[in-house]
């Protein structure tokens, strides 16, 4: 079964990210497959634009995760980054991981998309 991730192509952090999750993906044919938001049914993904905007989701058999769970079902399918899946789902240290992502990393990346939308929209 497919996972598929669906993520900020607008963002041009998110986008490099997922380039690189990608040919990684490709390389060892892993279950991933990548769309940009900006593409998506989000009716589907029972998502708006905001909320999609806001955090990584992913959707395996029907379930869907966001934020930092969604990051860990993508290294978990890739060799090169199942270590870091393992050591950051750890009890200790998965909280703290979690916690960086929704109150530094995915506001952070927000208030960028936000930034970069009202500029773009001024042009």
């Amino acid at each position: 079964m497919i996972i598929e991730i669906l993520y900020n192509g607008r963002c041009p952090i998110c986008s490099a990210e997922i380039t690189h999750y990608r040919e990684q993906a490709e390389a060892v044919q892993a279950r991933l497959s990548f769309t940009d938001l900006h593409d998506a049914d989000l009716e589907g993904w029972g998502l708006d634009v905001d909320q999609a905007t806001r955090r990584l989701h992913a959707r395996e058999d029907g379930r869907i995760l966001s934020g930092f769970p969604a990051f860990l079902i993508i290294w978990r399918e890739l060799p090169r980054l199942r270590w870091l899946a393992r050591v950051l789902s750890l009890p200790v240290l998965r909280p703290l991981a979690d916690l960086g992502y929704n109150r530094v990393a995915a506001p952070a990346l927000y208030a960028l998309h936000k930034r970069r939308e009202a500029k773009a929209a001024q042009s």
